[in-house]
């Protein structure tokens, strides 16, 4: 997931470019929409946040039910060394998982008030 994640946050690793290149100089002015050309740079930016937000909260729901599970049959196995450590490592990723909300966050911030 953090793969894609960094794939889908090229738009945002990008914004001050996409802005030097959307946006045009006095001499270009007259040849390009600017109002548009913001607007579809800022409905991009807005359909790639939903859409990594989306998938992050998908992740941990599908994760989190991992754990529930894990859990439920810890408590009926208590000395399955096995499955202890498959929990532990399901609760690990949930964190994981729980930290890109972090992330995205600051990342959301970042390109919006460069947008602004």
């Amino acid at each position: 997931i953090q793969e894609l994640l960094r794939v889908m946050r090229t738009i945002d690793d990008r914004i001050v470019h996409e802005l030097n290149t959307t946006i045009p100089t006095a001499s270009f002015a007259g040849k390009i929409d600017a109002s548009q050309t913001c607007k579809e740079l800022y409905q991009s930016l807005m359909d790639a946040h939903t859409s990594r937000e989306r998938i992050i909260k998908n992740c941990i729901a599908q994760t989190s039910s991992v754990v529930k599970t894990l859990r439920e049959e810890r408590e009926k196995a208590q000395d399955d060394v096995a499955l202890l450590k498959q929990l532990r490592k399901e609760q690990t990723k949930l964190k994981l998982m729980q930290s890109e909300l972090n992330v995205e966050e600051v990342v959301n911030d970042r390109s919006w008030k460069v947008l602004s």
